[in-house]
């Protein structure tokens, strides 16, 4: 798979075009969830302007009064150009799509498809959080193979959870973070070659979250699931949501291999009436016109990256901190300052910035923080300067 690339384009950089005086007039869960004295940096909503040709789409499909119900095959169309452009893959056949609400909902009803009531979900912590809240509210257990000491998949770990999750003939699902929330790890072809032999091994059915495939830092290069021997029988979910910072514009889709046909099409009918119609215009248009403008933001992350890497060092070296190789997330380890399973709440005590507990990310999560870079170099070396102050 080929690397994105990180040309200029004479786009500006949209991690610098927002003070934090207008940041704080937005009303999203980011802004509102903590006091104004409170600097967040935690949930995954990036501090950008969107990119000129999602709002020139939306404000045409609002001017035309085009806010009916979602229709057609133009999303589909736009990532597989996506995917064979981006990532060298051209095996994302339209006709293998459905339109879901977004990618945790679409998750839910890819496991509904493979497996049933009672049945085993394998996860990898430390791992996005509503993974464990949606896959047990919807009646699965979960079992864990949690990630080797370098934050990568550990297939010894995966093969005795698939081997547990399968005993005695049980239908089993595998719910894959591709790339890693919140380590960023980006798995690898071979890596991702070696999941889907285990899979097929132990029956196991593979559901992909690929949310975050297109933020990939400069050297690193994301291997959709889908590509690899031997993952015919997975299914995948990507979205333009998160590299384009559409979250409140619903819309994913469902993407599946060509073994996995037959159950994409007994996905329910009324699943694809979730979906915004206006969503599904703007993600269309991410995808199709604003590569320049994600091109530019990946350049902006990977600068906030050695940002970061370079202020820790300097003002909290006991925190240990590897750049992720994907999404504009950073994973701290702060077990050696000594603060316990939850440093984030002293963190946010003391120092009046918010971050996300570790602890919430399951085994392997305690005495860590998630901090979003997703924003302005200013904003990332006030979060710092906050950690220190909230540590005198």
């Amino acid at each position: 798979m080929t690397s994105n690339p990180q040309a200029a384009s004479g786009e500006p950089n949209p991690l610098r075009a927002l003070t934090l005086d207008r940041l704080r007039r937005r009303t999203s869960m980011k802004w509102r969830t903590y006091p104004e004295d409170v600097l967040p940096v935690w949930v995954a909503e990036m501090d950008v302007p969107l990119a000129d040709a999602v709002v020139r789409a939306v404000t045409d499909a609002l001017a035309l009064g085009d806010t009916g119900y979602p229709a057609g095959t133009a999303y589909a169309e736009a990532l597989a150009a996506f995917a064979e452009k981006r990532w060298g893959w051209d095996g994302l056949a339209v006709g293998r799509t459905r339109i879901v609400p977004d990618v945790m909902l679409g998750v839910v009803e890819m496991l509904r498809l493979v497996t049933g009531p009672g049945e085993t979900v394998v996860l990898n912590p430390p791992v996005y959080p509503p993974f464990f809240q949606f896959v047990t509210h919807m009646d699965r257990q979960v079992v864990e193979a949690p990630l080797g000491a370098d934050l990568r998949i550990d297939l010894g770990a995966l093969e005795d959870a698939f081997r547990r999750a399968a005993e005695g003939g049980r239908r089993a699902a595998y719910l894959l973070c591709s790339p890693h929330n919140p380590t960023g790890t980006v798995h690898t072809a071979a890596e991702l070659a070696a999941v889907a032999a285990l899979a097929e091994r132990y029956g196991v059915r593979v559901v992909a979250d690929e949310i975050h495939a297109p933020v990939v830092a400069a050297g690193a290069a994301f291997v959709p699931y889908l590509s690899v021997p031997g993952a015919e029988r997975g299914l995948s979910l990507m979205s333009a949501s998160k590299a384009w910072n559409l979250a409140g514009l619903k819309a994913a889709l469902a993407v599946a291999g060509p073994a996995s046909a037959a159950d994409l099409a007994r996905l329910p009918e009324e699943v694809g009436h979730g979906p915004s119609h206006v969503g599904v215009i703007a993600h269309t248009a991410a995808l199709r016109d604003g590569t320049a403008w994600l091109d530019v933001l990946l350049t902006g992350l990977d600068d906030n990256r050695r940002l970061l890497t370079d202020l820790l060092a300097e003002h909290l070296p006991a925190i240990t901190y590897r750049p992720a190789e994907a999404t504009y997330l950073a994973w701290l380890d702060c077990r050696a300052l000594g603060l316990g399973d939850d440093p984030a709440r002293l963190f946010l005590d003391r120092g009046r910035v918010a971050l996300s507990p570790g602890i919430d990310f399951g085994t392997g999560g305690p005495g860590h923080v998630r901090l979003n870079l997703a924003t302005s170099p200013e904003v990332i070396t006030e979060a710092v300067r906050r950690m220190v102050a909230a540590l005198g």
